[in-house]
């Protein structure tokens, strides 16, 4: 079967790169598995953004935001937006606008974090911390980022965590229109591709419904989580250092 493509990432370079094994991390100083889970969205406090730390919670269904100026909160939402990869929707309009910019992966991390942490965006809340913890992620392949550029300059971008078959995306921004719409629908065309089975995207908006996202319950999701995490045909190396 030919691969979606709408944005022509689905190469094969970019395939090895979104689905190329992943080495283990040392044991987390953090129990994730242990957290209760209450009627809120937000489940616990405290811990660090090591690299063995979130990828153990991303493991679990949680997930970071900074509370205020000092705490790190995690969050599990009791309702929790993901994309079904199959029902993704792509509008005509929307099509014309993945031919009008050129899309990459992994070409520019860090310039596409600090694009959806502007402080002059409503959500612009990432930080250095959150900027330099993730960057270590993507360095150990935990994390990726799809780009939108309008020549050579970055007009949009996704981010995100991968592990095995599951992907988390993490926010993402957009300075020309439709280039944030871009990302994604690249970004879904090549999960699709690479065989992935959950797409996180923590809660689903209206913006994001309109384009397919969904609402599971925490527990479904859950169980969705783990089947993908646990997916033997994700590969995953000895240990890390």
């Amino acid at each position: 079967m030919t691969a979606i493509d709408h944005t022509g990432i689905v190469t094969d370079d970019n395939l090895s790169i979104i689905a190329a094994p992943q080495s283990a991390l040392p044991e987390s100083a953090w129990q994730f598995e242990r957290v209760p889970f209450g009627p809120d969205d937000i489940v616990a406090e405290g811990a660090d953004l090591e690299p063995a730390t979130l990828v153990n919670a991303y493991s679990h269904g949680l997930f970071p935001m900074p509370i205020g100026r000092k705490r790190l909160g995690w969050f599990s939402p009791q309702e929790r937006g993901i994309f079904p990869l199959d029902d993704f929707h792509v509008s005509r309009s929307l099509e014309k606008s993945c031919r009008r910019f050129r899309v990459s992966l992994d070409h520019d991390f860090v310039g596409v974090m600090r694009g959806c942490g502007d402080p002059r965006r409503d959500h612009g809340w990432i930080n250095d911390e959150f900027v330099d913890a993730y960057s270590r992620l993507h360095q150990l392949g935990y994390a990726h980022s799809v780009e939108v550029w309008r020549d050579d300059e970055l007009v949009g971008g996704v981010y995100g965590v991968r592990i095995r078959r599951f992907f988390a995306g993490e926010s993402m921004f957009h300075r020309a229109t439709d280039a944030s719409k871009v990302a994604l629908v690249g970004l879904v065309d090549l999960l699709r591709a690479g065989g992935f089975s959950l797409f996180d995207v923590q809660w689903s908006t209206p913006h994001l419904a309109s384009l397919g996202a969904i609402s599971l319950t925490r527990p479904r999701y859950l169980e969705m989580l783990s089947e993908a995490v646990n997916d033997p045909n994700g590969r995953q190396t000895e240990h890390h250092g």
